[in-house]
């Protein structure tokens, strides 16, 4: 609308003047509405950039339930720690006992190593005591850890080497086999460095430096093409005997996650990614297994899971409801952690006066209800679990939804609130699969805690 003159305002009637100031109103509530977006957005992005990754919420008289989601090295992990403490333990701190017996629990699998006695000799004694005499008192025993750094050397072994005196016939006598012909390397070698480098998240130039000072003088060349040659010998066998014996479990997790790789055919930096599959958290002996793809497509869990029948915890990825269109056999679960992922962002993106009321701290109210209620569940027999889920949480389930409908058209699904609204109702098949199934967790957080922090031994390339 054109800008108008004092004597033109004052010359409209009632009737224009009020549609004028209606349609200035809409036009005011759409900028509103578009600030408060952008405010959301940067907000959001702030707290990715500069907060902590941690997704907490404690409404009044609940247990809290946190969900640890990100980075596993921090450069001031010693501070962060301590901040952590500081804030989850209300002052004054009272200093816990120490159990009883823990000094000889924990030195218990130990050898002990007796060094030289300290005995008094007798002029000591005599000069010490005099015409008194003295006895002899149990041993004052000192305890004390005993470390020796890696010993390195040579490992030199004579084989011995026959030969017929008549025939040109060759015998050797049958000796340990060697890790790779020729070569210097060794099985305790190799397994310090894969120790370092994946364990210990020390990178090949650190451990280099460090081979170095024990007289080992192997470059990270070198030990980079004995780690791929040790993997794709020996680990591979162990790989793909992991993957034909999880089929035989009922639950697998799967999430995947964007690499940058600088040399693999492409240009450097493309994106690629690291899927990783894990047994259900409920069994005693879980497997995790990773597998490096150029894509996120469908014929990758495809072609893993070709042989699974069961059910596959995942986030709301389309390409796993894809598989479950394909096959009869095969039940996606859904997440609830990346349910109230986008409620969790809503909440901090507000400032800290209007968070309680507004819709997405009552939905993370009625999730943190539902863990609540499905946690002490855990410890129980799978029947007497899925009977208590039915009868507690399945009505917190329902009245989630419930709420969700009746609110899915009050708030826009351009903000957090309102995909995460948007998110759950149209997640709300797999993320009821639960309710059905005693050992299906509520979300997927074992696999997302992993899948940050993989294992390059353990993984299949295509």
């Amino acid at each position: 609308m054109k800008n108008l003159t004092a004597d033109q305002l004052n010359n409209l009637d009632h009737e224009a003047l009020v549609n004028m100031i209606l349609s200035q109103q809409e036009e005011i509530s759409k900028l509103d509405h578009t600030l408060q977006l952008f405010m959301e957005e940067v907000a959001d992005a702030k707290r990715h950039r500069f907060g902590r990754s941690t997704e907490s919420f404690e409404p009044d008289g609940q247990i809290s339930f946190r969900e640890i989601d990100g980075e596993f090295v921090f450069f001031n992990e010693t501070e962060a720690v301590c901040d952590e403490e500081a804030e989850e333990t209300p002052a004054p701190r009272i200093k816990p006992r120490r159990p009883s017996g823990k000094k000889e629990n924990d030195l218990r699998n130990l050898k002990v190593i007796k060094t030289t006695p300290y005995y008094m000799n007798t002029e000591e004694l005599e000069s010490t005591f005099g015409n008194e005499g003295y006895k002899q008192l149990p041993d004052e025993i000192l305890r004390r850890y005993y470390f020796v750094p890696a010993k390195v050397g040579i490992e030199e072994i004579h084989v011995g080497v026959y030969a017929g005196k008549k025939s040109e016939k060759v015998v050797k006598a049958k000796f340990p086999t060697y890790l790779m012909r020729n070569c210097l390397n060794s099985p305790s070698l190799e397994s310090g460095i894969i120790n370092a480098k994946f364990l210990n998240s020390m990178t090949y130039y650190r451990i280099e430096k460090q081979l170095q000072a024990d007289g080992i003088n192997v470059t990270r060349q070198e030990m980079a093409r004995w780690t791929i040659a040790t993997s794709e010998r020996y680990l591979s066998i162990i790989y793909d005997c992991l993957h034909k014996r999880m089929y035989d479990y009922h639950v697998l997790h799967a999430d995947e996650t964007p690499v940058l790789v600088s040399k693999d055919g492409r240009p450097a930096g493309s994106k690629s990614y690291m899927w990783v599959y894990k047994t259900g958290h409920l069994y005693e002996h879980p497997i995790v297994l990773y597998e490096y793809q150029k894509t996120r497509n469908t014929s990758h869990p495809r072609k893993f899971l070709k042989d699974f029948s069961g059910v596959c915890m995942t986030d709301g990825y389309q390409v796993y409801h894809t598989l479950e269109k394909e096959r009869e056999d095969l039940t996606i679960a859904g997440c609830w952690a990346h349910t109230r992922r986008r409620f969790d962002e809503a909440l901090k993106a507000m400032p800290r006066g209007s968070q309680k009321g507004s819709l997405a701290y009552k939905a993370l109210a009625m999730i943190q209800a539902i863990y609540n209620t499905d946690n002490p569940l855990k410890e129980l027999p799978p029947n007497e679990r899925k009977e208590r889920r039915q009868l507690a949480v399945r009505p917190l389930v329902e009245a989630y939804f419930a709420w969700c409908r009746e609110n899915e058209g009050r708030i826009s699904k351009k903000n957090k609130t309102g995909e995460g609204i948007s998110y759950s109702l149209n997640q709300e098949k797999y993320l009821k699969v639960f309710l059905d199934d005693p050992y299906v967790p509520l979300d997927n957080n074992s696999a997302l805690s992993l899948v940050y922090f993989y294992p390059h031994l353990l993984s299949r390339c295509a």
